[in-house]
């Protein structure tokens, strides 16, 4: 059973800096257990190493196709550029913290008022410092909040690739079982049009109606339709797959991957029950939430604080002479230090609705965090009760291919001794290729389902 997780919510309001109104947070108070939990029948698969959850499939193919979306994914750049931004922003925020300096040089020309007037050249050079004291503490909250966002888009980019790779390894498994289902109608095909030719033979010989060769001529053709339907599927699935690695889709061919001529052996990788639903605060978008939260928590604060008032310190020095040559002589040198403090008295109520802003975009993200909680929950829940049907849908179409297969050699045999017409020999036959490829579907949904499930886990199931 799932561990009760009481702080899950709370844990992220314990914000530091400045204070704001506390969060209603009793929407979010997470259940005691997965209400689809269920132990598995087969031992757990074991864990892999954080952040390379696709390895629990042991499949070299499937490894080298997410590495080249990882390197190559237009998503996954966009969001490393996104998270680049972000850092760049932190650095822009924590530069308010220091002293800002410069150095600058002037030259200015004057003409005397008078009988003789007489032009002459004041040249200047010095330095100039400024620096804002923090005193409410907004600067630092500038800066802690643009960290955050940072963090925040570090855990999209995270986000992003959880759900790249999660989907080239579904559409991987979705290729693998549609070339899987076009060799098998293939091979029915293939004896279906032998099967034509020696009944065609054997009705110019008399011995059977035409209506025979007309059932096979029947079945020939719409499994050559099927077939082509097939390879019209494989062909969009084939460009997704292009899409999601970066790749051109013209020049992109996975049939030259050494898998395409292999069959597919392997095993739905079992996620271990019993997991506990702290799992669920590592899912990279519940973290961006929950940072994000945070980000508009300080920002309320930082509008509060224009309340109250502001000091700032400069210092100038330099030198000034009318000739250039004597320009950094002690005659010349003059030097100031100021301090401001300034509050705004009036300000036509900016300042109140600069905190109702902040105060509103802390409310949207705390929605947001309670929302994205309820997706992880809702998507743990959905892979749980397809784990558990799919479990039991693959159990019943075994049972129900072993016995199509039984009705397919025994109605092939009492048709060769003559005991059932041609026409229950075909519909023993359609029953057995639908059930196949039934049987094949519901082993491609098996593995999607897995990946599913370890992607809404936050691609990792280890405490």
């Amino acid at each position: 059973m799932l561990k009760s997780i009481t702080t899950f919510s709370l844990a992220a309001l314990l914000l530091a800096g400045c204070a704001t109104e506390p969060l209603n947070s009793a929407a979010l108070t997470p259940p005691l257990a997965f209400k689809g939990e269920a132990t598995p029948a087969t031992a757990a698969t074991a864990p892999v190493e954080m952040g390379q959850w696709w390895k629990v499939f042991a499949d070299p193919t499937l490894d080298g196709l997410i590495e080249r979306s990882l390197a190559r994914n237009t998503d996954i750049r966009i969001a490393a550029a996104r998270l680049e931004q972000s850092k760049a922003l932190v650095k822009s925020a924590r530069s308010s913290l220091f002293p800002q300096a410069g150095i600058g040089y002037g030259a200015s020309r004057a003409t005397e008022v008078g009988q003789d007037p007489k032009a002459s050249t004041l040249h200047s050079a010095g330095i100039d410092l400024s620096y804002e004291v923090d005193i409410t503490g907004k600067l630092f909250s500038a800066a802690k909040a643009a960290r955050l966002d940072a963090q925040a888009s570090e855990a999209l980019l995270d986000d992003t690739r959880l759900l790249i790779t999660g989907s080239v390894a579904e559409t991987y498994f979705a290729l693998r079982a549609l070339d899987e289902e076009r060799a098998i109608v293939r091979d029915t095909l293939t004896a279906y049009r032998t099967t034509l030719d020696v009944t065609q033979r054997r009705f110019e010989a008399g011995d059977v109606a035409e209506l025979d060769v007309a059932r096979l001529q029947t079945e020939v053709s719409s499994n050559e339709s099927e077939l082509l339907a097939l390879d019209r599927q494989r062909a969009q699935i084939e460009n997704a797959l292009a899409v999601l690695t970066g790749e051109v889709a013209t020049t992109f061919d996975v049939e030259s991957q050494s898998w395409a001529s292999q069959p597919w052996a392997g095993h739905v990788p079992v996620v271990p029950a019993g997991i506990p639903s702290d799992v669920l605060k590592r899912r990279p978008d519940v973290q961006a939430a929950e940072l994000s939260m945070q980000a508009a928590q300080r920002r309320v604060g930082i509008a509060k604080a224009a309340w109250f008032p502001s000091l700032t310190l400069t210092a100038s020095g330099g030198y000034a002479s009318s000739d250039l040559s004597d320009l950094f002589e002690d005659a010349g040198r003059n030097w100031s230090l100021t301090g401001l403090l300034t509050q705004a008295i009036f300000d036509g109520g900016r300042r109140n609705a600069g905190i109702a802003l902040a105060k509103g975009d802390l409310e949207i993200a705390f929605a947001g965090y309670q929302q994205q909680v309820l997706v992880a929950f809702a998507d743990v829940e959905d892979q749980l009760a397809a784990r558990q049907t799919l479990e039991a849908q693959a159990r019943t179409q075994t049972e129900a291919l072993n016995a199509a297969t039984r009705a397919l050699n025994l109605s092939q045999s009492r048709y060769r001794n003559g005991y059932v017409s041609q026409l229950d020999l075909l519909d023993a036959q359609r029953s057995e290729l639908r059930t196949r490829r039934l049987a094949l579907q519901v082993k491609a949904a098996q593995y999607q389902s897995s990946v599913r499930l370890i992607r809404a886990l936050g691609g990792d199931w280890t405490v």
